[in-house]
């Protein structure tokens, strides 16, 4: 008999809307996450996918209750969290996130070691041995060493995969279940990329966490999860195993984002990718039916009036479109 592992977190038909202006005109709606639902098991990377604006952000801060959903459920640990007004420090300790810009997410005017012994001081760590201890061993995990020649310098002193990895440090201080790395690697030269990836996994297999990895750069997914959810305007428009997906795409979003990727044989670096025509929907104002209906090169007739159900087409692989039926 096959044990059924319960998730860590559980998002039921996530709803995460931004009232933009109210005036005499009525106020203006973002529907920036518009019905997501997502299941992340102890130890497993979802990677979500998709063009700037696509909602990707909205939904890991809505996952971590940074931002408050208008609809919906976020479930963690099986406890219903979502409009919980009680002290969730327990839950802070659990969710942690690596955000994308490591110099803004760094105090400029903090050293190395109070950066990183304030989470350990907020949840009530006194020991200034302990906390010294704590410190270099995290610095140890993400390959700053030795630890002791940073614990005195400060932010601009470091490069920016330096950076990161200090963020990166500091997010794990807490021992979390549950992370959130938006972006982790957009905002730091090529060189460090695949380094920090390679880094992050290897800290992520060994505490088996589960990850959601936001990123508008497909090519690392092979790489960095084991499922993916591709959106587009607010929803999941395709969601399976990351290498079946990235090897049999279904949707055609899904298959432009693959297609675009550049090529690093020589012999193609002057060949035209496609482009995906056309702008992303106003997500104030998204169109009816299918959301990508005005940009799908293969729309036909429901495409512009119903909208799609992410319907399961192969085992574990779904897909909103009424190609397939």
């Amino acid at each position: 008999m096959v044990e059924v592992v319960e998730p860590i977190l559980r998002l039921e038909n996530i709803k995460t809307y931004y009232i933009l202006r109210k005036g005499l005109f009525g106020k203006l709606i973002v529907k920036a996450v518009d019905g997501v639902s997502l299941e992340f098991r102890p130890g497993e990377i979802i990677a979500i996918v998709g063009e700037s604006g696509c909602g990707k952000t909205t939904l890991g801060r809505t996952s971590l209750k940074l931002v408050e959903p208008v609809a919906g459920k976020i479930i963690f640990e099986g406890q219903d969290i979502t409009h919980y007004k009680g002290d969730l420090k327990w839950f802070r300790k659990k969710a942690q996130i690596v955000f994308q810009d490591p110099f803004q997410a760094l105090n400029p005017y903090h050293s190395i070691y109070d950066i990183l012994s304030e989470p350990l001081i907020i949840f009530g760590e006194k020991d200034k041995s302990v906390i010294e201890d704590k410190i270099v061993k995290a610095l140890k995990e993400v390959k700053m060493t030795p630890p002791e020649e940073f614990l005195t310098k400060y932010p601009h002193m470091l490069s920016g995969g330096q950076r990161q990895r200090i963020v990166i440090a500091r997010a794990l201080l807490l021992d979390p279940i549950y992370l959130v790395a938006d972006e982790p690697v957009s905002m730091i030269d090529a060189s460090s990329r695949a380094e920090i990836l390679t880094l992050f996994r290897s800290i992520q297999k060994k505490r088996e966490m589960s990850i959601m990895y936001i990123t508008h750069d497909i090519a690392t997914t092979k790489y960095f999860s084991d499922w993916i959810a591709v959106m587009y305007a607010g929803k999941i428009i395709e969601y399976g195993p990351t290498r079946e997906v990235l090897k049999n795409p279904l949707h055609p979003y899904t298959k432009a984002l693959i297609a675009a990727v550049p090529d690093p044989d020589p012999e193609n670096r002057f060949k035209m990718r496609p482009v995906v025509p056309g702008e992303p929907p106003n997500p104030i104002n998204p169109p009816p039916g299918c959301r990508f209906h005005p940009r799908c090169p293969r729309r036909f007739d429901p495409c512009d009036k119903e909208e799609p159900p992410l319907k399961e087409v192969e085992k574990n692989h779904y897909v909103a479109c009424f190609l397939f039926k």
